[in-house]
């Protein structure tokens, strides 16, 4: 892996097709899209021919992508060179992308690197010897709440140190399965002791009701209940509460209240006034 990102022309393959499997998934990605659109394909096609093309796209299978699609070959390279995850030159079978971005930095990437360099011989923009491992340093990846952490072809591995990372190489050199996710035992991006909000959110948890709303109301017990109406025929203490409350429409310079089942009264004018409201005099 050249520090440019670009494979030499003697690494570059003078041919390049999909696999009868990956024609017939690349012509059903490209039905999705409207007459005339099927460009719009060319990301997704662009990962179909890496991931054929052991981790990264020579020069021609840029090509065939865009004869495939009939579009500018310039316009496929425009698309390649833009996006980091496509790569242009050669990588190792597990691609360790470090990110080494402030949290990251802060949390031990340092160490992460170090440990790559030690144990999987190989450092910054290099791959090793054996081509099972290259190295990258990237900005960050979006799990800072477990850094540091790296990418290893599609999976992220999280929490790590010095001594998981050197794990973590051994396992993948031996050809052991690996975990991804967090290194240090943490469940997703919980606090090391466990959950400690929106407990009632886990699958499986039942909210618990309030004791007053599980039981029914025994006779005798009024604790809960409306208030009875007084003798006499009053309203209930509750009612006459209510019906203090202004409305919502009253204005706050009204001097009493409207109260439920009394009618409005009709101010009589008086005086110098008296007769101008219906007479229409000034």
């Amino acid at each position: 892996m050249t520090a440019a990102g670009i494979a030499p022309e003697a690494e570059q393959p003078k041919e390049f097709a999909f696999t009868p499997e990956n024609l017939e998934r690349a012509k059903t990605i490209i039905a999705k899209y409207p007459e005339g659109k099927q460009q719009s394909a060319v990301i997704p096609l662009l990962d179909i021919a890496q991931r054929q093309h052991h981790n990264w796209i020579p020069r021609v299978a840029m090509d065939y992508v865009a004869d495939l699609l009939e579009m500018p070959r310039i316009r496929v390279y425009e698309v390649a060179s833009f996006y980091t995850m496509f790569n242009k030159a050669p990588v190792g079978r597990h691609f360790f992308q470090v990110c080494t971005t402030t949290p990251c930095w802060l949390r031990g990437s340092g160490d992460v690197m170090k440990a790559l360099q030690d144990r999987a011989g190989c450092g910054n923009h290099e791959t090793s010897e054996d081509g099972l491992f290259s190295v990258l340093e990237v900005e960050c990846l979006g799990a800072c709440v477990n850094a540091p952490m790296v990418q290893i072809n599609d999976d992220f591995y999280e929490d790590l140190d010095y001594d998981k990372t050197v794990a973590l190489s051994d396992a993948l050199k031996a050809g052991q399965h690996t975990t991804p996710g967090p290194q240090n035992g943490r469940t997703n991006s919980q606090a090391l002791s466990g959950a400690t909000t929106l407990l009632n959110m886990r699958p499986g948890h039942r909210p618990a009701v309030p004791a007053s709303a599980a039981r029914p109301v025994a006779e005798g017990d009024k604790a809960d209940q409306p208030d009875p109406a007084p003798a006499g025929g009053a309203p209930p203490a509750h009612e006459v509460a209510a019906e203090a409350e202004p409305s919502p429409g009253a204005h706050r310079g009204d001097a009493e209240p409207q109260k439920k089942g009394r009618p409005p009264q009709r101010i009589e004018p008086t005086g110098d006034h008296a007769g101008t409201a219906d007479s229409g005099e000034k």
